[in-house]
């Protein structure tokens, strides 16, 4: 449905050139979504996809093992989209204190996505509602290190920016002037907390993501905390236990597809193609989730039937597969900690598992060395390869 323009625009005065800022109107949009056929059976399969999604978490021995890398292959992905070239790999060895190939402060951003998202997730957990502050606190989180710092971690912006362009008079966007900024992130967290009206919930987690994304309300940090929205909003209303639904890996993919139809949003009023696209990265994100977790339940599962052939030592060799589990790539010495076990058996362990070709030692050095649990990164690495 073509609704014509989905706010109006203000002229802003920027150096003396004049620019057209755009303030969006309030959701939830009207006339209301006009729901096709095809799109309600759309959102229907997007559904059951996120209780498929929701119900491996179930099923996997430790969801916790599975999420502490998932949740780092989104911060790569969502930091990957604003232009940082971090890896999966790069970001471990950053938090373990081993400097990757990567400019720091690249990986410094990802490593700070990871903390914002455990941060909201905490919140929501103590019966913290998803609102303004905990957005502020988030994004006090997100910027606390690195390049960050400069652009008022945990403010709504008191100046103008834009996106596009070298200034806002050549802009291909621009968000609602500062001044706008109160009343269209209040009206958007009403909209969040079912005000005027309840919103199905992941209706609800499509349009915040564009109004969100419309407004700009931060000087820096808008498209990775946009985007964790999603995610926190789906475990506030508790639609996933656990946070398993990333959409960074599709909206990287079909970058150029996600641009224009947010534009085409403000510009007609064309909720309705977004909507579409929205539950496509549903459906296809979930079910890849939903495979990733299979396969590393599988290579868990492969390995330890290896682990068993050991005999006398498969004891401490699956406490240090268990260990390396919960963080891919490791030093015998945090092993050793982890384990309890002394330093001449992991470092014997660790030997068998190579054998086994279950790790291997990636840093090339004879002291303070680090061992990669191979075939779990990979999984991993699918979609994070750099463009």
């Amino acid at each position: 449905m073509n609704r014509n323009l989905q706010g109006r625009y203000i002229t802003i005065s920027n150096v003396g050139e004049k620019a057209q800022a755009f303030v969006p109107a309030p959701l939830p949009p009207a006339p209301p979504i006009e729901w096709s056929a095809d799109l309600r059976e759309k959102f229907d399969q997007a559904l059951l996809a996120l209780g498929r999604l929701d119900s491996v978490s179930v099923l996997l021995p430790d969801t916790s093992l599975f999420l502490y890398m998932y949740v780092r292959k989104e911060a790569v992905l969502s930091s990957m989209i604003e232009g940082t070239q971090s890896s999966l790999s790069d970001l471990l060895l950053f938090e373990f204190k081993h400097q990757p190939g990567v400019p720091l402060s690249d990986v410094q951003e990802v490593s700070n996505y990871v903390a914002a998202l455990n941060h909201g997730l905490k919140r929501l957990s103590e019966n913290f509602p998803l609102s303004l502050r905990l957005m502020k606190e988030i994004h006090s989180v997100l910027l606390s290190k690195g390049r960050g710092r400069e652009c008022d971690p945990g403010k709504f912006r008191r100046t103008q920016n834009w996106i596009g362009g070298s200034r806002p008079g050549n802009a291909a966007f621009v968000p609602p002037p500062p001044d706008y900024l109160r009343e269209c992130m209040g009206k958007l967290e009403l909209f969040i907390h079912d005000r005027p009206e309840k919103t199905p919930v992941l209706v609800k987690a499509a349009l915040a993501h564009v109004q969100f994304e419309t407004i700009h309300p931060f000087l820096d940090g808008n498209g990775r905390l946009g985007r964790l929205i999603i995610t926190l909003l789906l475990c506030s209303e508790k639609v996933l236990k656990e946070p398993m639904l990333y959409l960074s890996l599709f909206f990287k993919t079909h970058r150029k597809r996600y641009y224009e139809l947010l534009n085409e949003v403000r510009l007609t009023g064309d909720w309705e193609a977004w909507l579409d696209f929205f539950a496509d990265a549903v459906i296809y994100t979930a079910t890849q989730a939903v495979e990733t977790a299979q396969q590393l339940m599988s290579l868990s599962n492969k390995d330890g039937l290896s682990i068993n052939g050991l005999k006398r030592i498969s004891g401490s060799v699956h406490l240090i597969h268990k260990a390396m589990l919960e963080c891919p790539i490791a030093s015998p010495n945090w092993i050793q900690k982890q384990t309890q076990l002394s330093a001449a058996t992991v470092n014997a362990c660790l030997r068998e598992l190579e054998k086994l070709g279950v790790v291997k030692e990636v840093s090339g050095r004879k002291r303070n060395r680090l061992y990669s649990y191979v075939e779990y990164i990979r999984i991993m690495n699918q979609g994070t390869e750099p463009p």
